[in-house]
């Protein structure tokens, strides 16, 4: 009962929800930059490649065996960089993209935290705190001054 208990709190909170989100928009994003490396940006590099196809670019290690009516006995070994080559892409991408966006949401935040930049609306927590620390300061000050008459 206690571990249904924490879930249904979990479940409340929001953070199974925001967890929910995230996954399905990583999965539409991972989609997203699966098209743009293999439509985008690998055909350019094949045709500087002259026209070889990245993925299945690989090193075989040993043939594939046919017996006399041309079927497979032992099949290829091969490492396939290519394939790999495509993923350590897709990484790249998604990392300079996801640097991106934290960068972009680091500074604005930064910019709504600044009590006094007026371009933006302060948060009112953030305003809050501002004028507390404000009129702290302006105490502190008084204070100062009353105990050095």
């Amino acid at each position: 009962m206690k571990l249904l208990k924490e879930f249904k709190e979990f479940a409340v909170k929001g953070n199974m929800m925001d967890m929910a989100i995230g996954i399905i928009i990583g999965a539409a994003f991972n989609k997203v930059i699966d098209v743009l490396a293999k439509q985008v940006i690998l055909p350019p590099l094949s045709l500087l490649t002259d026209g070889v196809t990245l993925s299945k670019k690989k090193l075989i290690l040993r043939d594939a065996i046919l017996d006399a009516s041309g079927t497979v006995t032992t099949s290829e070994v091969a490492i396939a960089y290519g394939e790999l080559f495509e993923v350590l892409l897709d990484f790249v991408i998604i990392g300079f993209t996801v640097f991106i966006i934290v960068k972009f949401m680091n500074r604005l935040r930064t910019k709504a935290q600044d009590s006094k930049d007026k371009t933006v609306s302060t948060p009112k927590d953030i305003q809050l705190l501002s004028d507390l620390k404000e009129l702290m300061e302006e105490q502190n000050k008084m204070l100062k001054s009353n105990t050095k008459i």
